[in-house]
């Protein structure tokens, strides 16, 4: 939408009005003003200074003002003429000639919005990173792209050699690495060679050096004359991809982001991206909206591992790295690679519909590179013995651990939660023990501690339990550092390590010793684990939650990929019942039979991806005013569900939350009347928040 600047900004600005002149050639700029105000969501025009003419260009930041404030604002456009009938008032400056915002990422930060139900300026904001001015003032690097092209050596099994080449042709001649390992692998890196734009889905081998293959595609891109983004979960991924790309493209081809990088560093990175000197962009979620050179266009877009929930941008208007990417490959045109060693259920969903081709090995190549995977309900001991299936390290698995450590290699020890002991119970009735104060649970941070409150961090010394007046304390729950202690104590002889959120390992040698880790923050091992253990399942299996399934099967798959071929002595046990879909698809490594189940689950209970699902969460009066406003503007067929309570954490801080469902066709029409009616609160002033999510990631 368009529209002037409102009276009191054209009263304010008179007398600098009546002192300037406008610019002699497009004259009106149109700007979105930096407020996250949802019925401020349009273009509004001023008048651009002659004095500014040559700095006021579209994409660069300006300051004007908007209710007799100054504000920061984005100029997005300039044109000769306004719409608007009154007095226009003037740029009051341009905070830098710098344009940092290109069209191509406005076009993607508009789809985003569109698809979130989101601001425009909401997603600017995740766009582009806040300006630093004394790196903006550092003299740029000369030239723009490198010249030259990535080595032969990183496209190798791309280029064209023997018409009529197979995988297992491609495998043979290049020693079993890369891409012919995989079905379509090499043709999809031909394609990107030759200039055009295959979508992939890409299911990894357990043990691929998933960041060179990755770089190999990137390189076939770079090769075939265009520019790649590429996203990951987390900086460990990236640390590992930004070194592939480095050993695949040369140094200073590329540079990655990330947000621990520190506000000058990572302005000076993407003002490389912005000013056309690299070709390449790899990063976490933020990167999906990085520039590429315009004289290159978008080639290839990458993201690793989308299951993850660190894709999932926490602000509003809260996109996920995946859908933004298939959006900006949609409208740029560029091919798309989406790997995991795990498949999503939309992931599936782009196969199923032929958006997308799955590339993924064969069962002969899979078989050579697993590990022996095996369920403690295949343990005999279990039939002869009821009452070891009460045991947290049942003996299957502790004769992997023990087997794998007599030949010299390490092993892994998944656990589900940090800590010590993250909850307790009653040791009489077995009551879960809660703080007097709150309610929150209890836990102990170490074997020598009192209990005290998750949530208020209250002591609970004399703690009594309210059901029994039992006052001893059993572990309800096992946290990481008291499985270290636990089997410190059954290997008495070998070292035990801890990597989790306090100290992330990045890597671990080829020695004996114990690495427990929590989900996410497993250490590569050089040359893989001898065993990996899979222990309290029962804490993924039992959530309830839409992707509990999915998620179960995406960590253990990624602890799996770890273990050393079962060639090599590699194992993985597994404590949960063979019988489950879930652990039937880690036995056999497949990632994508367990997808398309869970898609066939989504399909019948109308659930996403088939499905449109926004939730509307606040407080319970706010909530009714917001669906209210929108009620006129529904699509049809539109399911309103609930209210549930909302809050995940003190009763006290809970709200309310309502679920609408649409069908997929139905979503931008969703999308667009929850947006109106947040606009319509807001120009009310509604003082209550309310928070709108389009597929939500801990949908229930």
């Amino acid at each position: 939408m368009r529209g002037g600047v409102s009276r009191p900004a054209r009263a304010a600005s008179g007398r600098r009005t009546r002192q300037r002149r406008p610019a002699p050639a497009l004259a009106v700029a149109r700007v979105c003003v930096d407020l996250p105000l949802p019925h401020l969501d349009r273009l509004f025009d001023y008048l651009v200074p002659e004095a500014d003419d040559a700095a006021a260009g579209p994409g660069t930041r300006v300051r004007v003002r908007f209710s007799g404030q100054l504000v920061d604002a984005w100029l997005l456009e300039r044109v000769a003429d306004s719409d608007h009938t009154g007095r226009l008032a003037y740029l009051e400056r341009v905070v830098s000639p710098e344009p940092v915002l290109h069209p191509e990422v406005l076009r993607l930060a508009r789809a985003v919005a569109e698809r979130y139900a989101g601001s425009l300026v909401d997603v600017l904001r995740l766009a582009v990173p806040p300006r630093h001015a004394r790196v903006e003032a550092e003299p740029p690097a000369a030239g723009s792209v490198p010249a030259g092209a990535p080595s032969t050596e990183s496209i190798m099994e791309f280029l064209p050699d023997t018409p009529g080449d197979t995988p297992t042709e491609v495998h043979d001649q290049h020693g079993g690495g890369g891409w012919g390992r995989y079905r379509s692998g090499r043709a999809f890196g031909r394609a990107l060679a030759g200039g055009r734009s295959p979508r992939a889905v890409w299911t990894a081998l357990p043990g691929e050096d998933w960041p060179a293959r990755v770089a190999q595609a990137v390189a076939a891109t770079v090769h075939g004359g265009r520019g790649a983004v590429v996203v990951v979960a987390d900086g460990r991924d990236l640390e590992r991809l930004d070194a592939a790309l480095t050993g695949a493209l040369g140094p200073g081809r590329h540079i990655a982001l990330a947000a621990n990088l520190g506000p000058a560093e990572r302005y000076r990175r993407f003002l490389r991206a912005s000013r056309g000197q690299v070709a390449v962009v790899a990063g976490t979620r933020a990167a999906a909206f990085a520039p590429v050179p315009a004289g290159l266009g978008l080639g290839l877009v990458v993201i690793w591992d989308d299951g993850d929930d660190l894709h999932a941008e926490p602000r509003a208007p809260y996109p996920h790295a995946r859908e933004v990417l298939l959006t900006r490959a949609q409208l740029a045109g560029a091919g798309v690679l989406v790997g995991g060693f795990t498949r999503t259920a939309e992931a599936q969903q782009l196969i199923e519909t032929g958006w997308a081709q799955p590339v993924t090995p064969d069962r002969a190549t899979l078989r050579r590179r697993a590990p022996v995977v095996t369920p403690t309900g295949d343990d005999p001991q279990l039939a002869r013995d009821p009452a070891a299936t009460a045991a947290r390290l049942p003996s299957v698995a502790w004769h992997a651990a023990r087997d794998a450590l007599a030949a010299g290699a390490p092993v892994l020890v998944q656990v589900p939660r940090r800590g010590y002991l993250p909850a307790v119970a009653c040791a009489d009735c077995r009551a879960s023990a809660r703080c007097p104060h709150c309610a929150g649970p209890l836990e102990l941070r170490s074997a020598s501690a009192v209990a005290a409150c998750r949530w208020c961090g209250r002591p609970a010394a004399g703690y009594a339990c309210p059901h029994c007046g039992g006052r001893r304390l059993r572990a309800a729950v096992t946290g990481a550092r008291r499985t270290a202690e636990e089997l410190g104590r059954a290997f008495p002889s070998h070292p035990v390590r801890t990597s989790g959120r306090d100290a992330v390992l990045a890597s671990v040698p080829a020695q004996p010793a114990v690495v427990v880790a929590t989900p996410g923050a497993e250490p590569v091992a050089e040359r893989g684990y001898g065993a990996v253990l899979l222990l309290d399942t029962w804490a993924l299996l039992t959530r309830a939650e839409l992707r509990a399934g999915e998620e179960t099967l995406r960590r253990w798959l990624a602890a799996a990929a770890l273990a050393r071929p079962a060639g090599d002595g590699g194992r993985v046990v597994v404590v949960a019942d063979g019988s489950l879909p879930v652990v039937q698809a880690l036995l056999r490594f497949d990632p994508g039979w367990y997808a398309e189940r869970e898609l066939a689950e989504r399909r019948a209970l109308g659930f996403p991806p088939v499905a449109r699902v926004a939730t509307v969460t606040g407080p319970p009066a706010a909530v009714a005013e917001l669906l209210a406003a929108a009620e006129g503007a529904l699509p049809a067929g539109t399911q309103v569900l609930g209210p549930v309570p909302a809050g995940s954490g003190a009763p006290e801080r809970e709200g309310e939350r309502m679920l609408l469902r649409v069908a997929r066709g139905a979503g931008p029409a969703l999308a667009t009347a929850l947006h109106a009616a947040a606009g319509v609160r807001s120009a009310r002033k509604a003082p209550d928040p309310v928070r709108i999510q389009v597929d939500p990631l801990d949908l229930l």
